[in-house]
């Protein structure tokens, strides 16, 4: 685990300004950075960057949080990849990377830059090669595709040569091409090198990014028959294909703009959506769908639509699709899965049916509740107990997979009438984490009690200024814990966090913690982006005057209780002329702290 320490320190080096500025157009106005929203359409700007804050906002949609927030919004990265991008960009080594000995470490980070730049001198090779290869430019125009769209995705071209990187490399024998996938090396039986030789000739090359934008791999097509008509680059330092997604790179805008992502089965079925209308398309890179392609997908929107042929081959992969998906689903989420006919593929039906045809398919997709029900009943015979045992055995291990929700309990409810059980009796047949249907689901996060009053201004306060944490002492806590029972739970967390971090504790670093706890802090937050910086002296008045109404509050709830029962106990009666005493110790305070301001 990352320490927060360090998380703070990060965040107190980089400014937001130059993070956002990277790609989206910022104007000054006034103290802030304004701009338009990179996260939803608008013709005028809403979207603000704060310095001071080191925080970012829109007025209009509501996004807002830290440099690390923002990059994974705007590309896509997990928060640890967040940080680590962030790190690199500004000369820091996150710690828990920080296990290599100094020239190990070293070592590594030179040959990630050497493949690095291999790869990008091959792209900008293959991208000359093709402004040279007639035939290739007739193929890419057969299938319907534009020069806007091939510069888009980077399209190359690898001449039909052995060694035609050579004019490129003039060391052609560098190890790095062999470990960036480029070149292959073969050898005699006995291991004795023989010959070098291109991976890659005459193919349609496809530059496959990561989510920076970088070249990592290529996959090269075939032109004319042969095989395989599909070559990708090996796994490589650079490159794992579990994890990766052709074209989301590219796509991310769009994927905002169209509020979800249509994930394909090929390179060529990507750019030819991408050229039909449709950018927002991403594909496997020849494997499965995995866990992190899911993981990936959910980051950049909540609407995931799967595109499969409709085929044996297409089935499996939606099957093995929908086993990915399971562990991330959550009531929030939109999952499908659309199955065009046998013969056809995405880019053959829009070029036959046409773009709207190919968007109401994708919006009468089969939701993937109703695709699950479907893979477990296959077959069976639903009119027999055998049958209907069957179909139990096969839903077990898919619904194991799932998280308690709202979704599983409707496929619970839906697998029991079919079955002829009940919700309860399937949850306790297949062991489920947290049953559902014998529990009262807790409400959803936006409807729970926020705090109001006085607890809400004290840790409104806090959140802007995490460093005046200091002021709130275990007696504070206790006061607010028996004035509002339900917002002290999130006072005492926040106070955690922020004395935890300091005096130095910063506005952004206390959101990106508060945020990835998971707490209901957002709203909290959301309000102090919005509102106008305020002097810090004047800020911990106003501070000092909530903590002070707590206490008065809470005095004079005791003083009713005792002057209730009477006063006619002796240490009753010692502590009302207590309480009236610390009372008026309160409002001298209080004349005095206004005297100040």
């Amino acid at each position: 685990m990352i320490p927060q320490s360090f998380i703070q320190d990060l965040l107190a080096r980089v400014d937001i300004v130059d993070v956002v500025g990277k790609y989206v157009q910022l104007k000054k106005g006034g103290a802030n950075y304004m701009g338009l929203c990179p996260f939803h359409n608008e013709k005028s700007p809403s979207f603000t960057v704060s310095p001071t804050k080191q925080f970012y906002h829109c007025f209009g949609c509501g996004a807002h949080g830290s440099s690390i927030g923002f990059l994974m919004e705007y590309s896509g990265l997990s928060y640890v990849d967040a940080i680590r991008d962030l790190a690199q960009n500004n000369g820091m080594i996150v710690p828990e990377e920080d296990r290599l000995l100094p020239a190990q470490r070293a070592e590594v980070q030179a040959k990630s830059l050497a493949l690095s730049d291999v790869m990008t001198r091959a792209s900008d090779y293959y991208k000359q090669q093709l402004r040279g290869a007639p035939q290739a430019i007739a193929y890419l125009k057969k299938r319907g595709l534009t020069g806007e769209i091939a510069a888009r995705f980077g399209l190359g071209f690898a001449p039909d040569a052995w060694d035609g990187l050579r004019s490129v490399f003039l060391d052609y024998a560098a190890p790095s091409l062999v470990e960036a996938g480029l070149v292959i090396d073969k050898t005699d039986d006995d291991g004795a090198h023989r010959k070098r030789y291109d991976r890659f000739r005459d193919r349609v090359m496809f530059p496959i990014r990561n989510t920076k934008g970088q070249v990592i791999a290529f996959g090269g097509r075939i032109m004319e028959q042969g095989e395989p008509k599909y070559l990708n680059s090996p796994e490589t330092p650079l490159f794992q294909k579990g994890l990766e997604l052709y074209g989301l790179f590219e796509a991310r805008q769009a994927i905002r703009e169209a509020g979800y992502v249509l994930v394909t089965e090929g390179y060529m079925d990507v750019v030819a959506l991408a050229q039909m209308g449709f950018p927002q398309s991403v594909a496997t890179l020849g494997t499965a769908c995995t866990s992190t392609h899911v993981q990936k997908l959910l980051r950049q929107t909540d609407h995931v639509v799967f595109s499969f042929d409709g085929d044996a081959a297409g089935r499996r992969a939606a099957r093995r699709a929908l086993d990915a998906c399971l562990p991330h689903i959550n009531d929030d989420k939109v999952i499908k899965f659309l199955f065009l006919p046998a013969e056809h593929d995405p880019d053959s039906f829009i070029r036959e049916f046409g773009a709207d045809a190919f968007d109401q398919e994708v919006r009468d997709a089969m939701p993937l509740s109703q695709f699950l029900v479907r893979e477990v009943v296959g077959d069976n015979d639903l009119n027999s107990a055998e049958g209907r045992a069957k179909t139990q055995f096969d839903a077990k291990p898919l619904l194991q997979l799932m998280p308690a929700s709202g979704l599983r309990l409707q496929i619970v409810r839906h697998l029991a009438q079919l079955t002829q059980t009940t919700p309860a009796e399937i949850e306790t047949l297949f062991d489920l984490v947290q049953p559902v249907a014998r529990h009262k689901l807790a409400p959803p996060k936006s409807r729970r009690n926020a705090p109001v009053g006085l607890e809400r201004q004290i840790m409104r306060i806090l959140v802007a200024h995490p460093s005046l944490s200091a002021m709130l002492d275990g007696e504070v806590l206790a006061a607010a814990a028996v004035l509002a029972p339900d917002g002290a739970a999130m006072l005492a967390q926040l106070v955690e966090f922020a004395q935890e971090m300091g005096e130095s504790a910063q506005f952004a670093a206390l959101a990106d913690r508060l945020r990835q706890s998971g707490s209901d802090f957002d709203a909290l937050i959301a309000e102090v982006a919005e509102q106008t910086e305020s002097e810090l002296d004047v800020v911990r008045l106003e501070l000092a005057g909530a903590i002070r109404q707590v206490r008065l509050q809470v005095l004079r709830s005791e003083l009713d209780a005792l002057v209730v029962g009477g006063l006619r106990d002796p240490l009753a009666v010692a502590r009302y002329r207590e309480i009236l005493q610390l009372q008026e110790g309160l409002r001298k305070q209080a004349e005095l702290e206004a005297a100040q301001r």
